[in-house]
């Protein structure tokens, strides 16, 4: 069921907002500084190529320096191309949510929205 769900999600937006942030990332991997935002991207773009059967939970943190590089990564990365990658997450979502069968898409494009804008502190596991 999950190669047949993402399968369909390839063609239901998956596909477009996976190159997407492959995309971010290589523009992020230009210099040496966008690296770590690069790696992030590449991570999530892959993600969002196969997201049925895998999903996005928080990193457990230690210590409270490590929450606060947390949050200005995440800040730095709103501001450079996370809201438009959750601007196409948006998209998508508002576009399959017309019919009954997009709406489990849908739903994923709003979870993939909120990872664009918030990518760092989180980790993508397996269920």
């Amino acid at each position: 069921m999950r190669l047949l769900g993402n399968i369909m999600w390839l063609l239901f937006g998956g596909l477009a907002t996976g190159i997407g942030w492959w995309l971010a990332g290589l523009l992020a991997a230009i210099t040496i500084i966008g690296i770590p935002f690069a790696i992030a991207a590449f991570r999530i773009g892959t993600f969002s190529f196969w997201p049925f059967g895998r999903e996005v939970v928080d990193r457990p943190q230690r210590d409270e320096a490590r929450k606060l590089l947390i949050l200005l990564g995440n800040i730095v990365w709103i501001v450079l191309g996370g809201i438009w990658l959750a601007l196409a997450h948006l998209f998508f979502a508002l576009l399959l949510a017309i019919t009954i069968i997009g709406i489990p898409f849908a739903i994923q494009h709003l979870k993939l929205a909120h990872l664009s804008l918030t990518p760092y502190g989180k980790m993508i596991v397996v269920r």
